[in-house]
């Protein structure tokens, strides 16, 4: 008697549904698709709608006719949105992809032509070829932890600040030069400005002294945060246990290693 070798497979196949968001402050666009040879579905949605976007995913599944437990595999472009949405995404098991869009592979030919629809096409297109293997048509962000992503706050807000200190820098700077004048701005600032005289003599009219002053205190302001979170920063770097903290800690032992490039 000759052995059966036929091997019987009873696992049961459940496609992907696949799901890209092209987000935008006042609303969503949601395309769906379960492969390349399928036309997608395509959905507007408010922005930030979490009812409704878990709606159309269960809505889409029916639709292709999915059941309620088949894998969703999503994208969306890393923005001002930042990283909360992957997130939600991932507990309601979702399996997302932040993808930068630098990366994004472009037609240059119509490079100037941009809708929601022809975007959210795209993106849907490359999930499907990026999840079937083409892991080089884009890059894919690896979101921090909300710990991690929180530590990075102090030192974006200091280069925030510190651009604002710049801009007002340049426009006292502009200001006076508007009249012929070179200032600099030292701690006596006020009072040089009392004494300063233009091409005739005659001193700063009332209502460029009082803007001068005023983007003064602006300075002086912004000044005072630069300097707070410089001492916050000292401090965490003095008693802070975090891993980023102990990097930090080993990069300033290095010779040419300044605060700032260890902090970043």
């Amino acid at each position: 008697m000759v052995p059966d070798t036929t091997k019987i497979n009873h696992t049961t196949f459940s496609p992907n549904l696949y799901m890209a968001i092209e987000l935008s402050n006042a609303g969503w666009k949601l395309s769906f698709t379960v492969g390349l040879g399928q036309a997608p579905r395509l959905r507007s949605l408010t922005a930030r709608d979490l009812t409704g976007l878990l709606e159309e995913i269960r809505l889409s599944k029916m639709r292709f006719g999915l059941p309620e437990s088949a894998p969703v595999v999503s994208c969306y472009e890393a923005g001002r949105d930042g990283f909360w949405l992957h997130r939600y995404l991932s507990a309601q098991g979702v399996t997302n992809l932040v993808v930068d869009s630098a990366s994004i592979e472009v037609n240059r030919r119509r490079r100037r032509v941009k809708t929601d629809r022809m975007d959210v096409g795209k993106l849907l297109t490359m999930l499907i070829r990026y999840v079937q293997g083409e892991k080089k048509v884009w890059s894919v962000i690896h979101p921090p932890s909300p710990q991690e992503e929180d530590q990075r706050q102090l030192h974006r807000e200091l280069m925030a600040l510190k651009r604002e200190r710049t801009h007002h820098i340049n426009r006292i700077k502009g200001l006076l030069a508007s009249q012929g004048v070179s200032l600099a701005i030292k701690a006596d600032f006020l009072d040089q400005l009392e004494a300063v005289r233009v091409w005739d003599g005659s001193g700063l009219l009332e209502g460029l002294r009082n803007s001068l002053v005023r983007e003064h205190q602006r300075y002086q302001l912004v000044q005072e945060q630069v300097h707070q979170i410089e001492l916050a920063r000292l401090e965490a770097i003095r008693t802070a246990n975090t891993p980023a903290i102990q990097q930090v800690r080993q990069l300033l032992r290095l010779r040419g290693i300044g605060l700032n490039s260890a902090w970043l």
